[in-house]
């Protein structure tokens, strides 16, 4: 996404399961391999990935420049 990508619309880049289709390559934007998991961010590890979908969620909205 050339221009950014708006707050709660997913990466154009996820497959069908949310993962990332150009992880590992060169294209992959640089804030995504900054991004570095934690456990305040990815929560248990047995909820699919629903508490650190919800925590990008929230980052996004906070940090949106209409915010």
């Amino acid at each position: 996404m050339p221009n950014g990508k708006p707050a709660g619309v997913p990466c154009v880049q996820l497959d069908e399961l949310l993962r990332c289709k150009i992880f590992g390559q060169p294209e992959r934007p640089a804030v995504c391999g900054q991004l570095q998991a934690s456990v305040e961010m990815c929560g248990p590890l047995d909820d699919q990935g629903q508490f650190a979908r919800t925590y990008l969620t929230r980052l996004e909205k906070m940090t949106r420049p209409d915010a």
